[in-house]
């Protein structure tokens, strides 16, 4: 996998197809693969050269000791597309990846051409940025916290109740949640980056073309929260998708990534 140097730090990336550029952000405590089976595909056969890369404290990335900052995730990024060259690339991201791309537009707007923000936020309140700090003390704790605990948790708050009803779905969850614990220094920084006070003043900078994607049984960062960042961004388009939790581009990839490409293909 190739790495690019950003801000100090080693960052892996990967590149996919050919054509217009789109950079994917991921959430936290996930590694770059989370777009591989449905977004990557899907996209690359519309004609897009998707990029995917691991945020610091994800590894084959580096993981310096944290805190890690929005900012510092947001500059990360733009060294990378500079060092790929390829601004003004388009930009989806989804949670802290969301988060990153509606900061990037905001503050690099030479690099970005539109964005696509999924599962977003702009301004927290207790009860989320409790949410956010108890995962990153619980990934912090290692094998302190049972596994199966920890993925039976982890699973309440990324998926819809209809989709956990899936005995197929969940039971493969349950197998890589458990294989794969997230833990570790990197992933709590990164879950702490989303503690970040109100931001939502600033999005009103962002001129590109934007786009919001909330998801209706996200508890992590609820339709409400999308809903104020769309506000925010002037002229920004907003979407609703029922049935689907706080990772709806992995229960409804279809849709998402339908939404993804006729969005894009309006700004190209």
């Amino acid at each position: 996998m190739p790495i690019a140097t950003a801000n100090g730090v080693r960052i892996s990336y990967r590149v996919h197809g050919e054509g217009v550029p789109l950079l994917l952000i991921g959430p936290a405590a996930s590694p770059a693969a989370v777009w591989d089976r449905y977004q990557v595909p899907d996209l690359v056969r519309a004609g897009f050269q998707v990029i995917t890369f691991d945020l610091r404290g994800c590894a084959p990335s580096d993981a310096p000791p944290g805190p890690y900052t929005l900012d510092e995730l947001v500059g990360d990024t733009a060294e990378l597309i500079r060092h790929l060259g390829v601004s003004p690339c388009l930009v989806a991201g989804v949670s802290l990846g969301a988060m990153i791309a509606q900061e990037l537009a905001r503050g690099h707007s030479g690099l970005v051409g539109a964005v696509a923000l999924l599962a977003t936020r702009g301004r927290s309140d207790v009860f989320h940025d409790a949410l956010s700090q108890g995962v990153a003390s619980a990934m912090r704790a290692g094998d302190a916290v049972p596994v199966a605990y920890s993925a039976v948790a982890t699973m309440s708050q990324l998926f819809a109740p209809r989709t956990l009803a899936d005995d197929r779905f969940a039971d493969d969850w349950l197998t890589t949640l458990s294989l794969f614990p997230q833990r570790g220094e990197g992933f709590a920084a990164q879950y702490e980056a989303t503690v970040t006070g109100d931001r939502l003043p600033g999005l009103r900078d962002i001129r590109c073309p934007s786009l919001v994607v909330a998801f209706a049984h996200d508890i992590v960062m609820p339709p409400a929260m999308g809903r104020a960042v769309a506000e925010a961004i002037p002229d920004c388009r907003f979407e609703l998708l029922e049935e689907c939790g706080h990772f709806g581009f992995l229960e409804r990839p279809a849709e998402v990534n339908r939404i993804l490409v006729d969005f894009f293909r309006t700004t190209v």
